[in-house]
């Protein structure tokens, strides 16, 4: 499905390409357009293969080189890859195959955790193929010096945020299980590292009050701001 933001675009401006599996990278469409209100934003959540987690590479790869191809073909740039999922599993594979548009994709945020920290711990929210793929390994040996991460999977936390339920004792539950290992750790900082995540930021921060959540929404938002004036002649 796709949907379009956004009042009249600049002059001379191209739509901004943003893709998930579903509602997640909404946030980021949000923080880009309060940035860039006169931008036009084309949205694709790909609720019939939602949730990316959990599924094959192959499929999950296919499908974002899929909807990334036709966002270029419909002029937007630049795409960016709104899902920590999709981004772990195809970003390079989408950079090689559109090398005449810019394309952003979402990275973990243990840098801005790592820095935030004081106790020296720092934890990963994130879907299986996200912490199992290359760009959380290589984020994390790159900015990770000098801390302790620890990961966890957000089991069921897609389902929850696409169903709307955010704010049950099932929700509440659901967001406990995925929280206690990383409150054990003693973690005071956590990277959510899955676009859907910080729709259930009220339910963290009840449950983990002294725990700081970073979302990285903004800082793509800001990239993908850099990239869009530059296309457009700001």
């Amino acid at each position: 499905m796709t949907a379009r933001a956004g009042s009249s675009g600049a002059a001379d401006a191209p739509p901004v390409g943003m893709f998930d599996s579903g509602v997640g990278g909404v946030s980021v469409a949000r923080a880009f357009l309060r940035m860039r209100p006169r931008a036009v934003v084309r949205y694709v959540a790909d609720w019939t293969f939602c949730p990316y987690g959990g599924r094959p590479d192959a499929v999950v790869r296919e499908r974002a080189l899929g909807i990334a191809r036709d966002l270029a073909a419909a002029g937007c740039a630049p795409v960016v890859v709104a899902c920590n999922t999709a981004s772990a599993v195809a970003l390079s594979d989408i950079r090689r195959a559109l090398p005449d548009v810019p394309v952003v994709g979402m990275e973990p945020a243990v840098k801005p955790a790592a820095a935030i920290s004081k106790s020296g711990v720092v934890g990963v929210l994130a879907t299986e193929h996200t912490l199992r793929g290359d760009l959380f390994r290589v984020t994390a040996g790159r900015y990770a010096r000098g801390v302790r991460v620890v990961t966890a999977e957000g089991r069921g936390f897609v389902e929850l945020v696409e169903s709307g339920d955010v704010s049950s004792d099932r929700a509440r539950e659901t967001v406990a299980r995925a929280l206690a290992p990383l409150l054990a750790a003693g973690c005071d900082a956590v990277a959510l590292a899955c676009t859907h995540y910080p729709a259930l930021l009220p339910i963290l921060r009840e449950l983990a009050p002294g725990v700081v959540f970073v979302d990285p929404a903004e800082a793509v938002a800001r990239r993908t701001a850099s990239l869009w004036d530059g296309l457009a002649g700001a």
